[in-house]
C-alpha cells in the first residue's frame, strides 16, 4: 500500500513537471519566437544546446549568463528585456557602466535602433528610452558615477538587466533590487538578468560561490557556442592577448588572476579578533575628483592600521569617490568616529599646493586631532617596499569584513593593477606608524599620550 502511494506521488510529480515545462515553452514561443520586436531568435549550438534559451526561460529571480566572450550575451539580455513589452505596466532597464558603452559600435543604442527603428516603438534620445504602444518601456541606463544610481530612486522596474556586471559595484546592484516591484494586480514576472566576462570580484562570490544556495543561477556560454560568430578568427584575436585575459575571455575562467610580485594574497591572515592595545593610524590617500562620463578616477581611501608588538592589523577601509567637499566631510566625520586616540595621516603632495592643503586640514578640518603629514617621495613601488616585507613575513593581518576582497584584489595585482589607492594608504600608514612606534605621540597642536 505504501509502495503504491509512493509510486503515485512520483507520477504526480512527473506530471506537474511536464506541465510546468509546457507552460514555460508556450510562454517562450509567444513572447520570444512570435515577438515582432525580437528579430533575432536564440541560436542552437552544433550539439543541439541553446544557452540563450536556457537563460531566457530561467525562472530564478536572478540569473547570470556567459562568462566567456562572444556567446551573444548582450543579445540575450535584450531578448529578455523585450519579452513582455506587449503588456501594460511593464518597465525594463538595461545598465552599462557608462553612457559611452551604450554608444559604442554594436552597443545597445545601435542594436535597439536596428531592432526597433522601423517598428511602432518610439525612441526618446534624451532619456534613452523606448516606449511601446502598450505603454511598456525599455530604458538604457548607465552609472558614470556613484550618484547615478539614485536617478532610479523612485523607479519601478519589472526587469533589470546588467551588461558586464563585473564593472559595477555590489552595492549598486543590490540597491537596484529595491526598484524591482509591481502592482498588486500584476502577474508580470520580476527578473534580474546579468551578463559578464569573468573577473575574480564580488560577482564570482555572489553567483558562482553562493549562487546555488541562494537560488541564483549561472548559465555558462562560450564564443564557440555561437554559430553566428567567426570563431576561428576570433580565437586568433584572443591569442594576441596576455594569458590571463585569454583564459577569461576564451575559456570563461573565473579562477585565474594577475598576481604581482609585491604582495602575496595568502600572506594576509584574516582574523576576527585583534589585540586591545594597538597603536593606531588612519591614513588618507585623497583623490578629490568625482566620476564623470566615460572616466573612472582614483578612489579616496582611508585605511585604519594598528600595531602591537611588531604585528600589524588592517582594521577598516573607507573607500569612495567624490568631490573635494565630500572628501573633506568624510575625513572629518571618520576622525570623530575613530576618536582622538587615532593618529590621522594625510598624504602631502609635492609643492606649495600640498603644503597649503595640509595646513587647511590641520587648522580647519581636523582641529584637536593628531594630524601627520606623509610626504610622497620615491615611486609607489618603493614606498610599498617596507610593508610588503612585513606582509610576506606574515606580520600583517586583516580584520574580517566586507571590504576584504576588494582590498586583496587590489594589493595582489600591484603594481600592474588599475587602482593603487589602497596600497598607497597601506604604505603610508605602515611607514607613519614606524616613526612613532614608542614614546609620546606629538599632536600638530599639542600632545596626546
Amino acid at each position: 500500500m505504501l509502495a503504491d502511494s509512493k509510486t503515485e506521488a512520483v507520477k504526480q510529480g512527473e506530471t506537474r513537471e511536464k506541465q510546468r515545462k509546457q507552460i514555460i515553452w508556450e510562454l517562450f514561443r509567444e513572447t520570444i519566437l512570435q515577438n515582432k520586436y525580437i528579430p533575432h531568435k536564440p541560436y542552437i549550438t552544433a550539439d543541439g544546446r541553446s544557452p540563450q534559451t536556457d537563460f531566457i526561460t530561467c525562472t530564478a529571480d536572478e540569473a547570470l549568463f556567459g562568462g566567456a566572450a562572444g556567446p551573444g550575451k548582450t543579445e540575450a539580455l535584450l531578448m529578455c528585456a523585450l519579452q513582455f513589452v506587449n503588456l501594460p505596466e511593464y518597465n525594463a532597464v538595461i545598465f552599462r557602466k557608462t553612457l559611452q558603452d551604450h554608444k559604442r559600435p554594436e552597443g545597445l543604442i545601435q542594436r535597439t535602433l536596428e531592432w526597433l527603428g522601423n517598428s511602432d516603438a518610439k525612441w526618446n534620445g534624451q532619456d534613452f528610452k523606448w516606449t511601446f504602444p502598450s505603454g511598456a518601456t525599455l530604458t538604457l541606463g548607465y552609472m558614470d558615477n556613484d550618484q547615478d544610481v539614485y536617478h532610479h530612486q523612485s523607479a519601478a522596474y519589472q526587469f533589470i538587466g546588467w551588461d558586464e556586471l563585473t564593472q559595477f559595484e555590489e552595492w549598486q546592484y543590490k540597491y537596484l533590487i529595491s526598484r524591482l516591484r509591481r502592482s498588486a494586480t500584476s502577474y508580470i514576472p520580476l527578473r534580474i538578468r546579468a551578463a559578464t566576462n569573468p573577473e575574480p570580484n564580488w560577482v564570482k562570490q555572489y553567483f558562482l560561490v553562493e549562487g546555488a544556495k541562494k537560488g541564483r543561477v549561472f548559465i555558462p556560454a562560450f564564443a564557440r557556442d555561437n554559430p553566428f560568430l567567426d570563431w576561428e578568427n576570433y580565437l586568433g584575436q584572443l591569442g594576441k592577448l596576455d594569458p590571463v585575459t585569454q583564459a577569461r575571455l576564451r575559456d570563461g575562467n573565473w579562477e585565474i588572476t594577475v598576481e604581482g610580485n609585491v604582495f602575496k594574497r595568502g600572506k594576509f591572515a584574516v582574523v576576527q579578533a585583534v589585540p586591545a592595545s594597538l597603536q593606531l593610524v588612519r591614513m588618507w590617500d585623497k583623490a578629490a575628483t568625482a566620476p564623470t562620463a566615460g572616466k573612472e578616477p582614483c578612489f579616496t581611501v582611508g585605511l585604519l592600521l594598528g600595531v602591537f608588538e611588531g604585528k600589524y592589523y588592517v582594521l577598516d577601509i573607507a573607500r569612495f569617490r567624490g568631490a573635494p567637499s565630500l572628501v573633506e566631510a568624510t575625513i572629518k566625520q571618520t576622525a570623530i568616529l575613530d576618536g582622538v586616540r587615532v593618529m590621522v595621516g594625510i598624504e602631502q603632495e609635492p609643492g606649495s599646493s600640498g603644503v597649503d592643503d595640509l595646513d587647511y586640514y590641520m587648522r580647519k578640518v581636523l582641529v584637536g586631532f593628531n594630524v601627520r603629514a606623509v610626504k610622497t617621495t620615491g615611486s609607489k613601488l618603493e614606498r610599498a617596499g617596507p610593508v610588503s616585507s612585513a606582509v610576506n613575513a606574515g606580520n600583517v593581518s586583516i580584520r574580517e569584513a566586507a571590504w576584504n576582497n576588494d582590498f586583496l584584489d587590489e594589493v595582489t595585482v600591484f603594481p600592474e593593477g588599475k587602482f593603487k589607492d589602497q596600497v598607497d594608504a597601506l604604505s603610508g600608514a605602515f611607514n607613519l606608524l614606524g616613526q612613532f612606534s614608542s614614546g609620546p605621540v606629538e599632536f600638530a597642536y599639542g600632545f596626546y599620550r
